[in-house]
């Protein structure tokens, strides 16, 4: 053991959301009892997780699949689904396995509500990601989604509307919106509908990355949590890498003695990160 290696810490915060913990749980437990099991969309924004459950037996359908799938039992992933889904499993006799996460199965629920007291609704969030995709179909694909406030400049908007904002963008971006929007003179009803588990991380992380020379965040790159926690780490500590896999790890990232971080996305494996450590400590 020389002095020169690195020293590398892993932040114990990262990893994992409860609501990925509880929909690979299951998807675990049924692999383990019928050794397949279908699952809508990735389960996990994360190709080196997926790839470990798809060895178990996982396999991952579209939308498009599941009108030709009957009699079997697909997997709802943590981001939630629209109604759409459940309409056409009931009819094709398939069960599905709910493992939508809570903090998003009650946002459905109050976009729902609002849809149905006639409100015009916006939803900060970004196009075409899953959790989106089943927001927008609470209010028959009415609501307006918007990634960013921009989009918003040529639009004719009524006088009253209500914000609501998918569960993991920024809490910095989502409140500037809110300021402008009011800022613009509507009658705003903005709903703050961020996940906290994923709000906190975003006030831990500077502390943690603040302890260190450089810091390795890891992450899927579909991850939408993944790049709004990696811009906090950046901002805190400019040296930040993003690395989806200790594969892109290069020793000219480091120096000697370097004290290394390691921090990741909810949706980033503790394997994973266990990894990149295992890697680095090589060095």
């Amino acid at each position: 053991m020389g002095d020169h290696q690195l020293q590398v810490t892993i932040d114990q915060d990262s990893g994992f959301c409860f609501g990925v913990v509880y929909a690979i749980d299951m998807a675990e437990e049924i692999l383990a009892e019928d050794g397949y099991l279908y699952c809508l969309g990735d389960i996990v924004h994360n190709d080196e997780e997926v790839e470990r459950l798809k060895k178990m037996g996982l396999r991952i359908i579209e939308h498009a699949d599941l009108k030709n799938l009957s009699n079997e039992k697909v997997l709802i992933r943590a981001h939630g689904e629209a109604p759409d889904t459940y309409r056409i499993a009931l009819e094709n006799n398939i069960t599905l396995i709910d493992a939508s996460c809570p903090v998003v199965l009650k946002l459905q629920n109050r976009i729902k509500n609002s849809f149905d007291a006639d409100e015009k609704i916006l939803i900060f969030g970004k196009h075409g990601h899953a959790e989106v995709v089943g927001l927008q179909g609470q209010t028959d694909n009415e609501a307006l989604v918007f990634q960013d406030i921009a989009e918003l400049d040529n639009i004719d908007l009524p006088q009253n509307i209500t914000l609501y904002s998918q569960t993991t963008k920024s809490m910095e971006k989502f409140y500037h919106v809110k300021d402008e929007l009011l800022a613009r003179g509507y009658n705003l009803k903005a709903n703050d509908t961020i996940c906290r588990q994923v709000s906190n991380r975003d006030q831990d992380l500077p502390k943690f990355v603040s302890k260190f020379d450089k810091i390795v965040f890891v992450s899927g790159r579909k991850s939408s949590n993944g790049k709004v926690l990696f811009e906090v780490c950046r901002k805190h500590n400019p040296n930040t890498y993003f690395i989806s896999s200790a594969s892109e790890l290069e020793k000219s990232m480091f120096t000697p003695g370097d004290k290394v971080g390691i921090a990741g996305a909810t949706s980033t494996p503790m394997w994973l990160m266990q990894d990149v450590k295992a890697e680095l400590e090589k060095y």
